[in-house]
């Protein structure tokens, strides 16, 4: 079983790569090099256990950066389930700062069109889809190992930072439970390589008015890493007999 793990920057991508370590998933030895460098290959790192094999990749930042990075890797090595993990707003007080969510739904909540009666998904404009759902059996089963809230995660690219938005989100979105900026981008590289896909995020901060000092980021990563620790049990079982 290979898993791609798909964050947004080095610092969660070392928070998952530090639960795995607590699982018993170990680096099967030194990354490739670029040649005449020190430098790694790719950021993508590797850690193995007992057959399986969970690879941790920072995409960068919002769902172009991590569709691109996600692609790239699906079209170097066959995967059976990509992960977009890292943190995230949590809609309160659903999901508290601190808490574990995963994603039922993966939504791009902000793909569409203004106008002035509100705003118009992609699916009303006739093109696309702003909606990608994860296995079901393999949500549930995530969640409760983790003790997780499930419900739909939102991808957006510009953060929630007024009441006036997060009404508007809740309003078209009234069963979310937070909100990120790379699930959709994820989920639509996995699907368009026909590999199922997964949502989990651990809440840094409530959405609403923007505030920086109420923000608990390093609670959160050590939830990502708490949450890893548990996963790959999960993980494993799923894929030897329902994939």
């Amino acid at each position: 079983m290979r898993v791609l793990v798909v964050t947004a920057v080095a610092a969660e991508a070392d928070s998952v790569a530090a639960g795995l370590a607590r699982a018993g998933y170990v680096s099967p030895g030194p990354a490739p090099v670029r040649p005449g460098t020190a430098q790694p290959l790719e950021p993508l790192a590797r850690l193995c256990a007992g057959g399986h094999e969970m690879n941790v990749l920072p995409a960068g930042v919002g769902p172009a950066a991590a569709a691109a990075a996600t692609a790239r890797a699906l079209g170097r090595a066959r995967y059976d389930l990509v992960v977009s993990a890292g943190i995230g707003g949590g809609f309160a007080p659903v999901a508290p700062l601190g808490t574990l969510v995963v994603a039922s739904e993966i939504v791009a909540a902000d793909l569409g069109a203004d106008s002035p009666e509100g705003f118009l998904p992609v699916t009303a404009l006739g093109f696309g889809r702003d909606t990608l759902t994860p296995p079901a059996a393999l949500c549930r089963a995530v969640a409760e190992a983790l003790g997780a809230r499930s419900g739909p995660v939102l991808t957006v690219s510009t953060a929630t930072g007024t009441a006036r938005r997060t009404a508007e989100l809740l309003a078209r979105h009234p069963s979310a439970v937070a909100e990120a900026m790379e699930g959709f981008g994820v989920a639509e590289a996995a699907d368009q390589y026909g590999v199922p896909a997964l949502e989990i995020r651990a809440v840094s901060n409530s959405i609403g008015p923007r505030d920086r000092s109420a923000w608990r980021i390093g609670d959160a990563l050590a939830a990502l890493t708490d949450a890893f620790g548990k996963l790959p049990p999960v993980l494993e079982s799923w894929t030897s007999h329902e994939h």
